[in-house]
């Protein structure tokens, strides 16, 4: 299920200081830079787990982003439909879980696997989403890379921690088709403010049950914030600000760049060196990426622009 120009309300965009900077990135550039912050924050996040526990991190995260995104946007509350609270609880609900069951895949099983497992949503997606039979293409060469990227087996993982990776990824296909209805229905990052809000309540009592106290060391909630910054804030807003004009479909197939940023990042800071599998499974992840990019852009090249006003 896609979101449709047709049928979806769309709010005149302000310019807000900042935005035209952000947007002079382009929706591929955006997209890219919040997979890079998410992976940093997913290192901070890993060395926060002992302190909070998978699901107090999940509630430290979400509730620090929504404490500044409210403070950043001070969104609107008025003058909404019930359809647009309707769209934004779901994206808050879609947000939640996909935090929320990812920590618990992580808990269980290698991060690797678990984004591996998790990218397959997306996939799924931009086949499902897609009208042209290319994306097909791109699809089946990402699936490939991320199975690769896996060690072309997940027989030996914790059960468990497969269906809570796999349950994560078919959160983060729903957050990106609700992530762009909600970004035509509210301006700027209204909608994700308070669809962080949403997420933040409804797992607040299951962090508070999990973790207790230890939620109020200030060293976590510092730790905490910052995790919240690079894998909340900053990637969803820069993906809320590209799926404003890049397919649900040409994005579901970017994502699978994920596992593969991840590989290179261990590569380049922590030494983890590269075996000739993964080396091809990122060739095959980029090819993918690259594929479903230019097929986008070429045809942007082939409809008619609209005058502008």
């Amino acid at each position: 299920m896609t979101a449709s120009p047709s049928t979806d309300t769309k709010t005149p965009v302000a310019p807000v200081a900042g935005q035209h900077r952000l947007g002079s990135l382009g929706p591929v550039g955006l997209v890219l830079a919040g997979c890079v912050s998410v992976q940093f924050g997913g290192a901070l996040a890993v060395t926060l787990m002992p302190r909070a526990g998978a699901a107090g991190v999940v509630t430290l995260r979400l509730v620090a982003a929504a404490i500044v995104l409210l403070l950043v946007c001070r969104p609107r509350l008025r003058g909404h439909s019930r359809t647009d609270w309707g769209t934004v609880v779901v994206f808050g609900i879609a947000m939640g879980a996909m935090n929320g069951l990812f920590y618990e895949a992580v808990a269980r099983i290698p991060l690797g696997p678990a984004v591996t497992l998790e990218v397959l949503g997306p996939l799924a997606l931009s086949v499902l989403a897609s009208r042209r039979a290319i994306n097909v293409l791109w699809a089946g060469l990402a699936l490939g890379g991320v199975f690769l990227l896996g060690g072309g087996g997940f027989g030996d993982l914790d059960p468990i921690g497969v269906a809570f990776a796999l349950g994560a990824g078919a959160m983060w296909a729903a957050y990106i088709v609700f992530s762009a209805r909600t970004g035509r229905r509210f301006p700027q990052a209204d909608g994700l403010a308070l669809a962080m809000v949403v997420a933040a309540v409804l797992f607040l009592p299951i962090g508070i049950v999990s973790a207790g106290t230890r939620l109020l060391n200030p060293t976590t909630i510092a730790l905490g914030s910052a995790v919240a910054l690079l894998s909340s804030v900053l990637p969803y807003t820069l993906e809320l600000l590209a799926l404003r004009r890049l397919p649900a479909s040409t994005f579901a197939i970017m994502m699978s760049l994920e596992p593969a940023i991840a590989a290179t990042a261990g590569f380049l800071i922590l030494g983890q060196s590269l075996s000739v599998p993964e080396a091809a499974a990122i060739a095959l992840v980029v090819a993918a990426s690259i594929g479903a990019v230019r097929t986008q852009v070429g045809r942007g090249k082939r409809l008619p622009q609209a005058p502008e006003a």
